[in-house]
Formats: structure tokens, C-alpha cells, sequence
């Protein structure tokens, strides 16, 4: 349907913001938090003509701030009164309306603007990826997270889901004494060979002393980067953290908008980022920030937080396969989900991500899992 015909007049009818819990398949440790229930939002947007966008982001309270009730509220009684009677064709500009309407609230945000992008797809009949400039590629390389209590749980992982074809994991680290994280980061390399790409993740748990310290002793492990190992206001801690690592450093929880990109680069802190629709407020801020990305020279790591749907893991998808560098990979969490909200879950195939074929995100929700798993106010 073109934009120019029977879609310029396709109008919002309604927007729920809708709280679920999804039970993962078994508890992620970090530092600093444990999950066993991923909390998330979830945005449906209904047009007058019946089609339905949906849009998902997780409660972050450690990294965003945000949290499910908080989040149900700004959509409510601030975003949805925004876009009810608007026509989606309109939705550059209501998108930008979102964005303006609150400071901070970025969960809200990408919820509604991921919502707004898949119900657009399905009018114009075009992917995600079309609206965003077009792929560059179909074939995506997730990465598989390992943050078991004991290495020897790490590695029988590890090895597991090196034989059903994964290529890229990722260690969480910040929890325990840095050497024995590092000698643990030595071992699942000797496990998974020189071949297969590795990353490491404190989520901030770090101290400066045991980041380099971890650096220094993991080196042999050719770690491709270490995640945020400094709280995400220590940008000075960051800069002089990168002067001694011999490993890059990738900004995650340091990074809530592009002016924080630019700094970071500017100070020498990064040396490349970890993109999340949750943080930056959608896909269209998003996919702003992989063009800074790739302005400034920065590798790009494209990440849902752990464990959000289908409905978020296709919206990465499609940021993946328009994304002007992926070096540093991709990481989706639907599959650490015990059961996914869409009819059919984004799959991984033999460690292969492919993005969802069909308009919008392309993934079709379940309404009745959606209620069976809502948090009743």
C-alpha cells in the first residue's frame, strides 16, 4: 500500500502500554544483578483500520533507570495521548514528538517509536530495514552469553553451544576476584579455539585496579573487547583505563545519547559501543547512533538487554542488517526466554541469526501469551 494512497489515511486508534514478566530458562548473574524474570514493556499500537504495531523494552533500572511502573505511566498519561487520532504517515514527526515529550523515560521511548516503526512497515508493506535505508546484509552473528557461578559450567556451556554452530561469546566478569575471571577467560579460549570470537562484560562491577589487572592477565585469552568494566559516569576512570588496557574497551552503561558517544571518543575512552534501543530511546535514535559510530571511527556492538522478546530481538535484527559496521556484533536474548511472546521467535540457526522476512518487524505476537503473561496492575 503507498503512502500516497488508502496508508495517508490509516490513523491511530489506540496505544496500550502493557507490563509482562517472561520466565527465562534459567537466572543471568552480572554484577551487580540477577534475573530470573525479565520485566519488560510492551507497546501495542492499533490503527483504524486494524493493524497492530508492537514495540518492547526492558525495565534497566541499573543501566536506564527505569522501571515497569514508571514506564507504563509515561506512555499512558504522556506518549499515547501524543499519537491517538494521528496518522501513521505522519510517523517521522510523531516519533520526534515522542522524543521531546520527556526527559529521560528513554524505556517509554523505544517502546512507542519501535511500535510506531512496525505498524508503518505493515502500512507501506516494506520491512524494518527499508525504512531505515535499506539492508546491507541478511545474515547476522549473535553472540552467546556465558555467566555461570562456576567455570566448569561455563565451559561444558560453551562447548555445547559450540557444537550446535555458535561462533561469539560473550563472558560476564565484575563478580569474582579479576585473576580467577581471567584464568577463567584463559580456559573457555583453550574450549572454543583461536577461531571463534570472545568478548568479556563487567556491566560496571569493575574497580580501574582490577579492570587492568583482569586486562593484563586475560590477555592471552584474545579477548575481541571488555565491556564497560567502569561505572557509566567514570568517563575520566575510562580514558585512563584505555591508556593501559591491552584490550579495547566498549562503552555500554556510559552511553545514554550520542553527545555521550562523541565524548567518549573525544576523550579516548572507547574504542567502540554497544548500541541499545532501550538506551537511546528506539530505532531511530539508534540507527543515528551507528552513523556517529561510523563518523568517528568506532566499532559497533547491537544489543537487546537481558531478555527481551522476539518483538525486540527482530527490531536489532533489522538495525543489524542496516548497520554501516557490525565488527563487534550482535547480541538478541529472545532465546535465554523460557517461552517468547510472537507466534514464532526469531530463530538461530547454527550460531546464524537471518533477519524476519515481512513488513514492519516481521514477527507475528501473540495476544493471548501477551495476557497470559501480563503484570496485572
Amino acid at each position: 500500500m503507498s503512502e500516497d494512497g488508502q496508508g495517508a489515511r490509516v490513523r491511530i486508534r489506540r496505544v496500550d502500554a502493557i507490563p509482562v514478566a517472561l520466565p527465562l530458562k534459567k537466572a543471568v548473574v552480572m554484577a551487580g544483578e540477577r534475573i530470573e524474570c525479565s520485566r519488560n514493556l510492551l507497546v501495542r499500537i492499533e490503527a483504524d483500520d486494524g493493524r497492530v504495531g508492537w514495540g518492547e523494552a526492558s525495565v534497566a533500572p541499573q543501566m536506564t533507570g527505569d522501571l515497569l511502573p514508571g514506564m507504563v505511566c509515561a506512555v499512558r498519561e504522556w506518549l499515547a495521548p501524543l499519537l491517538v487520532g494521528q496518522p501513521i504517515s505522519a510517523r517521522g514527526a510523531l516519533a520526534r514528538r515522542v522524543e521531546r515529550a520527556l526527559v529521560g523515560n528513554t524505556g517509554a521511548k523505544c517502546a512507542v517509536d519501535m511500535a510506531l516503526a512496525d505498524l508503518h512497515g505493515q502500512v507501506l508493506g516494506v520491512p524494518l530495514c527499508d525504512l531505515l535505508g535499506g539492508a546491507l546484509r541478511d545474515d547476522l552473528l549473535p553472540m552467546y552469553l556465558l555467566g555461570n557461578p562456576r567455570i566448569e559450567d561455563d565451559i561444558a556451556e560453551a562447548q555445547r553451544e559450540l557444537a550446535a554452530g555458535w561462533r561469539f561469546f560473550k563472558l560476564k566478569i565484575g563478580i569474582k576476584d579479576p585473576r580467577e575471571e581471567a584464568e577463567a577467560a584463559i580456559e573457555v579460549r583453550r574450549c572454543l579455539g583461536p577461531d571463534v570470537a570472545l568478548c568479556a562484560d563487567a556491566n560496571t562491577g569493575m574497580t580501574f585496579a582490577d579492570a587492568r589487572l583482569f586486562a593484563q592477565r586475560a590477555e592471552p585469552a584474545g579477548l575481541m573487547f571488555i565491556e564497560q568494566p567502569l561505572p557509566g559516569d567514570d568517563f575520566d576512570g575510562m580514558a585512563a583505563l584505555a591508556k593501559v588496557c591491552p584490550v579495547p574497551l566498549n562503552g555500554d552503561e556510559s552511553i545514554g545519547s550520542i553527545a555521550d558517544l562523541v565524548m567518549l571518543h573525544r576523550m579516548g575512552a572507547i574504542q567502540g559501543a554497544n548500541v541499545k534501543t532501550i538506551k537511546l530511546g528506539g530505532v531511530g535514535p539508534a540507527a543515528r547512533a551507528m552513523t556517529t559510530c561510523e563518523s568517528l571511527g568506532l566499532s559497533i556492538n547491537l544489543a537487546c538487554k537481558v531478555a527481551e522478546s522476539s518483538i525486540a530481538a527482530a527490531a536489532v535484527a533489522h538495525l543489524g542488517s542496516v548497520a554501516p559496521n557490525l565488527d563487534w556484533g550482535l547480541n538478541v536474548t529472545q532465546h535465554y526466554l523460557a517461552e517468547d511472546v510472537c507466534d514464532t521467535p526469531v530463530p538461530i540457526v547454527r550460531g546464524n541469526l537471518r533477519r524476519p522476512d515481512g513488513a514492519g518487524l516481521g514477527v507475528t505476537v501473540s495476544e493471548a501469551r501477551v495476557e497470559r503473561f501480563r503484570v496485572r496492575d
